[in-house]
């Protein structure tokens, strides 16, 4: 069953056969996209690529994917001029990056959105992620954000070949 993604009335949703779970997106909204660092979450299906997650924080998720431990020197590549543009790049790293290991919780958990990964367009837009969300829900710079206990329930109910709707 396909993860969905919905606005209405100025919140997000997820729902993935459970009922409607709010989430966030980011601060432009659901649309589409414009290019690296417009703040919106990119409207479309989009395939789901693969899990990391923070093993020193939490136990390995139970689904279909093969869950990835991030390491304190993973990065993914934002800079559209790099060759590892939109890929995960170990630190330190010479071109625009985020940081993985980060030291609030939001990617405790992150499932990889395959959006501009095949093929790569440069300054079309990278690290569009499921990942954990802030207390309060606030916005992201593009991502989906949700609870730890929707992310885990979410994931345990995926098969082959489902997607993330959004939009």
């Amino acid at each position: 069953m396909d993860l969905i993604v919905t606005e209405d009335n100025g919140q997000a949703f997820l729902d993935w056969g459970a009922g409607k779970r709010r989430c966030a997106v980011g601060r432009a909204g659901i649309g589409d996209k414009r290019g690296e660092g417009d703040n919106i979450t990119p409207r479309g299906a989009w395939p789901l690529r693969g899990l990391f997650y923070r093993a020193d924080r939490i136990a390995a998720p139970q689904c279909i994917f093969t869950p990835a431990a991030l390491r304190p020197n993973d990065g993914w590549c934002d800079a559209p001029g790099d060759p590892n543009y939109n890929r995960l790049v170990s630190l330190p790293y010479a071109a625009s990056h985020e940081a993985m290991w980060r030291f609030d919780h939001l990617y405790d958990l992150v499932l990889v959105i395959g959006y501009n990964d095949d093929p790569v367009v440069p300054g079309k837009g990278s690290a569009i992620f499921l990942h954990l969300a802030r207390p309060d829900f606030a916005p992201t710079e593009g991502c989906v954000a949700v609870t730890l206990g929707d992310a885990l329930a979410a994931l345990a109910q995926l098969g082959e070949g489902d997607r993330i709707r959004i939009g």
